[in-house]
């Protein structure tokens, strides 16, 4: 039986997606539980969720045995995109019942290749091929070398799920690229009711960043404004993704069978004890939205949320403020997320790099 609260949020309209995947939760039938029990109903997984998973050897011991003949590169795309296919198989039911809006299981590009976009889109295509499961959602980072690659992945008929969004312009950019993707896609004869994306909004580092510009100008109109960055931030991408979706540009495509590409809502585990442990996820509930939870925020939604419906409507000029009071402080919006960008890339190149590290030590000792 489905739980009250997180089923409240499927009925407003926001699909609940797992931030993890690991050979454990699929073996376990943890996995399993959390679709019947908590309803999600997709899983996105990073560098730094398989640097996590992997580290447990007793339960990748066997495979890793498998790759010993393989390069480290190798060895990890395999390993993954072994999970990443079975996940999709336990997904495969929601994915047909949905018609491929959710049932989707994601992986990651090298982040090493952010800037850097023909090996991205190569990389892309031949991580498609190997998982080799309709439901899976090929991760991109949204760097400006990134909006080509999004582009040329979408246009070849593979699904996108854009990630490391921080800013409004960006965002404007990546739906463009999606556009941009359906549209070549269509002129190639694709069919676009297969083609679909999740545009991956980051919430929480938001206003991580921003609280300590706050803290440290002292003041209490600066305390006055902690905590509201990230969720303003997101409605605002919300309006964003209203008016692109509701053009002209886009009805041309919907006439062929397009879908639109949904916001995401990313990074909603809450990093500040002072806020609502739910914070990300009731303040942000709106219709074909998706959020991407870490288990321990999963859980505290199952247990305390107050789903009141559709908390984005209406909230536009309010949130316009918010970023309107932190201009007045002094704090630059576009700097503060291009910082993001910039970490958000390197984060995700240092969980790599200690994934190779662990799984050059890992095969050099298999037996």
């Amino acid at each position: 039986m489905s739980n009250p609260n997180t089923q409240a949020l499927s009925d407003a309209g926001v699909s609940i997606w797992l931030d993890d995947l690991s050979r454990e939760r699929l073996t376990s039938g943890s996995l399993a539980k959390l679709i019947e029990e908590q309803n999600v109903v997709g899983v996105t997984t990073n560098p730094s969720i398989f640097a996590a998973a992997l580290s447990k050897a007793e339960v990748y011991g066997q495979a890793i045995a498998e790759q010993k003949h393989r390069s480290v590169e190798d060895a990890i795309t395999e390993i993954t995109s072994d999970d990443v296919a079975a996940a999709c198989d336990l997904f495969k039911g929601i994915y047909e019942s949905s018609k491929g809006f959710d049932g989707r299981v994601s992986i990651e590009v090298d982040p090493r290749l952010a800037h850097e976009t023909a090996p991205t889109i190569a990389q892309a295509k031949a991580l498609y091929e190997r998982v080799n499961r309709e439901n899976v959602l090929i991760k991109i980072p949204a760097t400006v070398e990134g909006l080509e690659a999004i582009t040329e992945t979408i246009a070849a008929g593979i699904s996108v799920n854009v990630t490391l969004i921080f800013s409004l312009e960006r965002y404007r950019e990546v739906i463009n690229a999606y556009l941009l993707g359906l549209e070549k896609a269509k002129a190639a004869g694709l069919d676009l009711s297969k083609i679909h994306s999740v545009a991956s909004f980051f919430v929480s580092r938001v206003d991580t960043e921003i609280d300590k510009r706050l803290d440290a100008i002292g003041t209490d109109a600066a305390a006055a404004v902690r905590g509201q960055a990230g969720v303003a931030n997101a409605r605002l991408a919300y309006q964003v993704f209203e008016e692109s979706f509701a053009s002209a540009r886009y009805e041309v495509l919907a006439a062929a069978g397009a879908n639109v590409q949904r916001p995401l809502w990313a990074s909603t585990g809450v990093k500040d004890p002072a806020y609502p442990s739910t914070l990300y996820v009731t303040e942000l509930v709106a219709p074909q939205t998706v959020n991407t939870m870490p288990e321990k925020t999963l859980d505290a939604t199952a247990a305390e949320a107050e789903v009141r419906g559709n908390a984005i409507a209406g909230s536009y000029d309010a949130a316009n403020r918010v970023l309107d009071k932190l201009a007045a402080l002094g704090i630059d919006y576009n700097e503060v997320v291009d910082l993001l960008e910039v970490e958000g890339v390197s984060k995700f190149d240092v969980a790599w790099n200690e994934l190779l590290e662990d799984m050059a030590v890992a095969l050099k000792g298999a037996k």
